[in-house]
């Protein structure tokens, strides 16, 4: 069993990447506590902090598009989480599927080798 602590060590708030678990598609970045882990883990739905509203938010509780979490991984320094999920619907507050659909342009890209 994986100790949650671990998690939180020199956070109590850390980044969570959500990623289609069929396309591998990044669908959303948020921020997630240890309470909104655990829920996440009971619930088998993405919960997160609201950093704007200051409480525990279930993805998918007013809009219907839950995010199904398949699979959970962590980085190698064990403070930020990776959500393999699959999406019930649109996963930005949009209706865009995924929150990264604005694209800055990237100067003299043609230049890159």
């Amino acid at each position: 069993m994986f100790d949650l602590d671990q998690l939180f060590q020199k956070s109590d708030l850390i980044p969570v990447i959500i990623q289609d678990a069929e396309t591998k598609e990044v669908l959303m970045l948020g921020f997630t506590n240890k309470e909104a882990v655990e829920l996440t883990l009971k619930t088998g739905t993405a919960w997160f902090w609201s950093r704007s509203r200051q409480k525990l938010w279930n993805k998918g509780e007013t809009s219907g598009n839950f995010l199904h979490v398949v699979e959970m991984r962590t980085d190698c320094d064990t403070d930020t989480l990776l959500y393999q999920c699959r999406p019930d619907g649109p996963t930005c507050h949009t209706g865009a599927r995924s929150c990264f659909f604005n694209e800055i342009p990237m100067n003299g890209k043609d230049d890159v080798p």
